[in-house]
């Protein structure tokens, strides 16, 4: 079987930062992998992180997501449209517990010139979350036919950094 993930980029944070960006991604795969393993500077064991994606430095009203999440008993949901970014939210995994929660983003059709891009997400959160859902999934739409070439993550508040030893990998998928 042919390998069909090659590492694009890794950031492993020295610093605590709000944000990370890849930016000059090449359009030579057909599809976008992100991991993240992370873990807030917060040390509060409730609420949760929002994280935002925007593409191609765009912060026009030109995406929607929708988050499911649930912890095996409870469940919730959150939709939103005609944002400046796709909202994703993740549970906090603090300082205080030396947890790292991770996120997995799949952007499809990412060099595609002729469609709109969908990112499908997932997320698990820490098991010392008090009041958090322990899974979560996401679909988000970037109504936008360019291809993308840049991405950010970032906080919702510029205070929630994310802690040193985060890492961020983006990978491209190759068609098989």
């Amino acid at each position: 079987m042919p390998i069909t993930y090659e590492p694009i980029a890794t950031t492993t944070l020295g610093t605590a930062v709000t944000s990370v960006t890849f930016s000059s991604i090449p359009s030579t795969y057909t599809d976008l992998f992100l991991v993240c393993s992370f873990q807030s500077t917060e040390t509060v064991t409730t609420g949760d992180v929002r994280i935002f994606m925007q593409f191609n430095t765009d912060t026009a009203g030109n995406y929607s997501s929708t988050n499911f999440y649930g912890d095996g008993s409870t469940t919730a949901n959150v939709r939103n449209t005609n944002r400046g970014q796709i909202d994703t939210i993740f549970q906090i995994a603090t300082a205080n517990t030396n947890e790292f929660g991770t996120m997995f983003y799949n952007i499809m059709n990412y060099s595609n010139t002729t469609t709109y891009k969908t990112v499908l997400y997932r997320q698990n959160t820490t098991s010392s979350q008090t009041n958090g859902f322990g899974a979560g999934a996401a679909v988000g739409l970037w109504r936008n036919t360019s291809a993308i070439n840049s991405i950010k993550l970032f906080n919702r508040v510029i205070t929630e950094l994310w802690s040193v030893g985060s890492t961020f990998t983006l990978y491209g998928i190759k068609a098989a």
